[in-house]
């Protein structure tokens, strides 16, 4: 029997989304959970939030969840989207500054925790933690992110779900490589060994833990000094968010989607402007490039005014039109873990894609069949030249890549798995035995 249905009908840029929401009494269980964000994860305009954003509307189709998320600026009207799906939304305001982050780095050398935890660490949501499980007796504490799970430690007599984005110890460790020698590596070397330390600890201390990827679970395994038995659930997308793309024949635009303050983002970004944009216009002189994402930097807004065909849009509402005009969408990653939402994204959109193995790394895709791999500059440019100008190989990939993520990455059928470690009847300390 159905005993709760409503219509959530929001409007996504230029797309009207429907979204049903039943949740099922009869014969399955809900499970009293809160669920606990660093980011809020609504609109879904990057890749946290995507991931984040369908595991809560399988969620909620199934069990009373409370959504704990931290803000940034004014976000009442994201959060009256989610309290449609959601039993509960409550939120805390997220403000960084140098003197509130100097802090947390002084107090990082005096503990020896991970900077970027006690970054995290703040007061008002620990209060908000503690005055909800005062009002609630949860059943299962769900941490979003490393950086949620003190948070959820703060939740008694609860099963422990991490579920982790990516090996942030890994993650900051192929950043730290990335950069030269100086005080922002030095940082972050240290701060990658001291993650890798916390993060071990805290798989331990989690009844649960679910990964993106294989890679990342034996990255987990290397952190607690022993296999770490965590569930793999890839992250999904939602095939009625992200329609097929019909781009125009024989465009000689070359795209990038993706919030442009990530360090790996940026990192890979440069690299690609410095070393492999100039190979493809020495071929194509004509060729243009357009930078789609949140917050570009000046070292990379800078290029929007040296005559080379660069166009840095920053943030936009609804990126179709820029999609529409591509001839290949470009992911040059050197740096990161977990697995790429923006090459799910495009994958579904039917566009043809060029990456790295890093860009892609955790995703089942295979080179020349759903996408181009290339890790050097010559090969990343030879790729992207060759795409722009054979519109029938460009399209042979986005439809083969498209079929992929409706039989392997959509979320109704990815996130499955979670119903095994929400059932009650699943036995809690998995990671201790």
């Amino acid at each position: 029997m159905v005993c709760f249905v409503s219509l959530v009908m929001e409007n996504m840029g230029d797309r009207l989304f429907l979204y049903s929401n039943w949740r099922l009494v009869c014969g399955r269980c809900e499970i009293k959970t809160i669920l606990l964000t660093q980011v809020l994860p609504y609109p879904p305009d990057s890749g946290p939030k995507v991931k984040t954003w369908n595991v809560i509307k399988y969620l909620c189709q199934r069990h009373d969840v409370t959504l704990v998320s931290f803000t940034r600026g004014d976000q009442s009207k994201d959060v009256e989207q989610l309290q449609q799906i959601c039993s509960r939304v409550e939120t805390v305001p997220m403000v960084r500054s140098i003197a509130y982050d100097g802090k947390a780095f002084i107090r990082s050398l005096l503990t020896r925790q991970p900077w970027m935890m006690l970054r995290d660490d703040r007061a008002n949501m620990r209060q908000l933690v503690d005055q909800l499980v005062r009002e609630t007796k949860f059943e299962l504490a769900h941490a979003d992110q490393l950086n949620m799970a003190q948070y959820a430690l703060r939740v008694p007599e609860a099963k422990r779900l991490l579920d982790a984005h990516n090996a942030l110890w890994q993650l900051y460790q192929r950043l730290a490589h990335t950069l030269p020698q100086g005080l922002r590596r030095w940082v972050l070397e240290r701060d990658w060994r001291l993650l890798k330390q916390y993060e071990g600890k805290i798989c331990a201390k989690f009844d649960a833990v679910t990964v993106v990827s294989e890679e990342d679970r034996q990255a987990l395994s290397e952190a607690m000094g022993r296999v770490c038995p965590a569930t793999v659930i890839p992250i999904s997308v939602d095939l009625d968010e992200f329609p097929h793309i019909q781009r125009k024949l024989g465009s000689n635009h070359i795209i990038s989607v993706g919030t442009m303050y990530w360090p790996p983002n940026i990192d890979g970004m440069l690299w690609f402007l410095k070393e492999v944009y100039p190979l493809i216009r020495q071929q194509m002189p004509e060729v243009e490039f357009d930078i789609i994402g949140a917050r570009p930097p000046e070292s990379i807004t800078v290029y929007d005014q040296m005559n080379l065909g660069v166009h840095v849009h920053g943030y936009v509402d609804d990126p179709s039109p820029f999609l529409q005009n591509s001839g290949v969408l470009v992911v040059p990653l050197r740096a990161g873990s977990g697995m790429r939402v923006k090459i799910l994204n495009a994958l579904s959109q039917g566009l043809p894609i060029v990456t790295t193995s890093i860009g892609c790394e955790g995703i089942e895709v295979v080179h020349d069949e759903h996408l181009m791999i290339a890790d050097n500059p010559v090969e990343f440019a030879a790729t992207v030249v060759n795409l722009l100008k054979n519109p029938q190989q460009a399209n042979r990939l986005g439809e083969a890549g498209r079929k992929l993520i409706q039989t392997r990455y959509d979320y109704r059928a990815a996130c499955r798995p979670l119903d095994a470690i929400y059932s009650p009847q699943a036995s809690q300390s998995v990671l201790a035995e």
